[in-house]
């Protein structure tokens, strides 16, 4: 199971959102009506999520939990108005009533929101953020660069050793619940009768903002579309994903501002047990490819191989999406888009790994969704 942890600025806000059981991001919206990155990034992180991710608060260097998402109505993100997910503030005069949050007189910088219940409970007693570090050191690794972000997605390792440092601390409040903030549940009943098809989240007006022709201006409106592609076509070029996240880090600790990062990682069950099976890491390019993506990707194949598949490299799948691939790209993806490992023990066994595909996106411009067509295959 996977965690978020949402970044908040007061005790007060959070006695709120807690109430409410609804979290959203404030936005500002551009001058120019259009989506500039760091919005596009938030969206990827609203598509990511699904139903039993856990949710957390930080505030002033405590963390407070413990939420789960919920589906209400088959899904637990929606918008928060129709057209929320187009950047403008004209015409919406008469949505008010149409607004999942109207209460901040109006806001307009609430754009996507997302649902919880408490589970088991939303203690009262944060968690400083040095007692959460030291409680499992190595599992952590998301946590220690939540720096200038409205939230982070954790893993399901990184959200177990959360998950169990918060119940720890709070074990005698588990069965005799005494200091726990409380959830009314009206506005779940509220999300419940108001929304339909037009609070749907996914990538089409993201993606048909950032759109020039067939090609994306900006690789974080890709990222947010390959999630949703991804989530929503299971069956597809990438395949099922259980897991899935972006802009994950990919390096030693180091200033967060020079630290590499996926642009989109993830993993995927055993069918029907809680085991890791595969790693997932894509290297997104809005143009046409160069030489160095293939480094560049490989050196996340090599990152995954250490921290997370421990000499396995089996166990990834690597995929590198661009707008076209030159022959050079394609030769030497052949030539360095391979490793040789040995696995086991007894005996052990030399294998060879050469997993790494060239995939090309096209942008439908009237379905207002990304295609992706494989290169050198």
């Amino acid at each position: 199971m996977a965690g978020y942890i949402f970044t908040l600025d007061s005790i007060e806000s959070l006695n709120e959102i807690i109430k409410n059981g609804v979290y959203s991001t404030n936005l500002k919206i551009p001058e120019k009506n259009i989506w500039g990155i760091s919005h596009e990034g938030t969206f990827a992180d609203f598509l990511s999520m699904s139903e039993g991710d856990n949710v957390y608060f930080f505030i002033k260097r405590k963390i407070y939990g413990i939420g789960k998402l919920i589906n209400i109505n088959n899904e637990c993100k929606h918008l928060n108005f129709p057209g929320a997910d187009i950047p403008v503030t004209e015409g919406f005069s008469n949505l008010k009533d149409k607004m999942i949050l109207n209460k901040s007189s109006f806001n307009l910088a609430n754009r996507f929101i997302c649902r919880f219940n408490s589970a088991p409970h939303f203690f009262n007693n944060g968690i400083d953020m040095d007692d959460v570090l030291a409680s499992n050191p190595e599992a952590f690794k998301m946590l220690r660069v939540l720096w200038k972000l409205s939230f982070i997605k954790i893993d399901d390792v990184e959200n177990k050793a959360l998950f169990d440092i918060i119940l720890k601390t709070n074990e005698l409040e588990i069965t005799n619940p005494q200091n726990i903030f409380s959830i009314s549940g009206s506005l779940h009943t509220r999300i419940k009768n108001l929304v339909n098809e037009n609070y749907i989240v996914n990538a089409k007006n993201i993606l048909s903002l950032a759109s020039d022709g067939r090609k994306i201006r900006h690789e974080m409106a890709i990222e947010a579309g390959v999630i949703d592609y991804i989530k929503a076509s299971q069956n597809g070029v990438f395949g099922k994903w259980d897991y899935l996240s972006h802009q994950v880090v990919s390096s030693p600790f180091k200033p967060v501002d020079y630290m590499d990062k996926m642009d989109v990682f993830g993993y995927r069950f055993i069918p029907g047990f809680p085991t890791i099976s595969k790693y997932l890491t894509i290297e997104i390019k809005k143009d046409i490819a160069d030489i160095e993506v293939i480094n560049q990707l490989m050196k996340y194949v090599d990152w995954i191989n250490q921290e997370y598949s421990f000499g396995d490299y089996s166990m990834i799948e690597a995929f590198i999406i661009a707008q076209g691939f030159p022959e050079e790209v394609v030769n030497l993806k052949e030539e360095i888009g391979k490793r040789t490992f040995v696995k086991g023990r007894r005996p052990a066994n030399t294998m060879h790994w050469s997993n790494l595909r060239l995939i090309k996106y096209v942008y439908n411009e009237s379905e207002n969704k990304l295609e992706f067509i494989e290169v050198g295959s």
